[in-house]
């Protein structure tokens, strides 16, 4: 029988129970559909308080939402996007982004899953040239999709470049939070002090139930994107559901302890695994990810119970995920069952 907890991924934690409570409170009565509500509103609010008085911010559905419509404020069909090759926009968006955009992504290889100005610098040719698409964003993934987190002075640097070239700075931050509870930091530090333009703000990863939000530093940057909203089909009618979702999060510091939490969890997991001789650490655990190098013929036989996902099947990488409910328990088991069978 398989544990009602793995480690694959974090969206596959349940919802925080005061996320959930919260969303009860707001199952009261009837509001203004489409954000036009007091809860919009006092979410709105949590997320000026937390990144700045000038910020706008529109809440949508999903990541991949999120990510499209942001970039899509920013750029036109004639533009590119230089980003990782292994980020998610590139690899795991089903190529929503070139699709809603009509811009190209500029994959850039790294060793551990950030950009540098050097790398970036590379992809920046071709300027005026009405052969060749323009570079016009850089994108970023914090936490990176391997588990490491930007410095501060590495995404100052990055901005500073892309301001510089007259580009933008687009973070994915699905794992903001991992990061910024890894620096020690408050969200607007991670971000908007750093010079980010627009930023994917996650929330499901961290304990909500499919809420998202897009976050403009630049409020001048916003000026259509109600109208992208609308077009990408993630405008919801009973906003206040989404809303209360970040009033929980945000309202306190439960977005901060989730976070803490899950990373915790993985520095456990890392500290257990680093003591069994068939496995491999790849990459900094930075955030709430492992990544880690184990025997190929062990894989399905660990995946039949604790499901996982296979990060590199050439090198036998996989990534192991704790999550905000992710209990020593669940790491402690999952560790004996590790090192029964390998």
């Amino acid at each position: 029988m398989q544990p009602t907890r793995s480690f694959a991924s974090d969206n596959n934690a349940g919802v925080d129970p005061e996320v959930l409570e919260a969303i009860a409170r707001a199952n009261q009565g009837h509001v203004v559909g489409y954000g036009e509500d007091v809860y919009t509103r006092s979410a709105e609010a949590l997320f000026r308080k937390h990144f700045g008085e000038a910020v706008e911010v529109f809440f949508v559905f999903n990541g991949t939402a999120a990510n499209c419509l942001s970039l899509k404020a920013v750029t036109d069909s004639y533009h590119a996007v230089v980003c990782a090759e292994a980020a998610h926009i590139y690899v795991d968006e089903c190529g929503a982004p070139e699709k809603f955009l009509g811009s190209k992504l500029v994959p850039v290889p790294t060793e551990n899953g950030k950009l540098t100005v050097e790398a970036v610098r590379s992809r920046y040719h071709g300027i005026g040239v009405q052969h060749h698409v323009q570079p016009r964003v850089i994108s970023i993934t914090q936490a990176t999709e391997v588990g490491t987190v930007y410095q501060p002075e590495e995404v100052a640097s990055l901005s500073r470049f892309a301001h510089d070239h007259g580009m933008f700075l687009h973070v994915d931050g699905a794992r903001i939070a991992n990061a910024a509870a890894s620096l020690g930091a408050g969200l607007r530090e991670v971000t908007g002090d750093l010079g980010v333009d627009v930023l994917s703000f996650g929330a499901t990863k961290n304990g909500a139930l499919g809420a998202e939000a897009v976050v403009f530093f630049r409020p001048e940057l916003a000026a259509n994107f109600k109208f992208y909203r609308k077009q990408g089909m993630q405008l919801a009618s009973k906003m206040r559901f989404l809303a209360a979702q970040f009033e929980a999060l945000l309202g306190s510091d439960r977005w901060l302890r989730n976070a803490q939490h899950s990373n915790r969890m993985a520095q456990l997991l890392k500290q257990g695994v680093s003591k069994i001789p068939q496995v491999k650490i790849v990459y900094e655990v930075e955030a709430n990810a492992v990544f880690a190098q184990v025997p190929r013929h062990r894989i399905r036989q660990l995946q039949d119970r604790y499901f996982f996902y296979v990060w590199n099947e050439a090198e036998s990488v996989v990534r192991w995920m704790c999550s905000w409910n992710t209990t020593e328990q669940d790491v402690e088991e999952f560790l004996e069952f590790i090192r029964r069978n390998l």
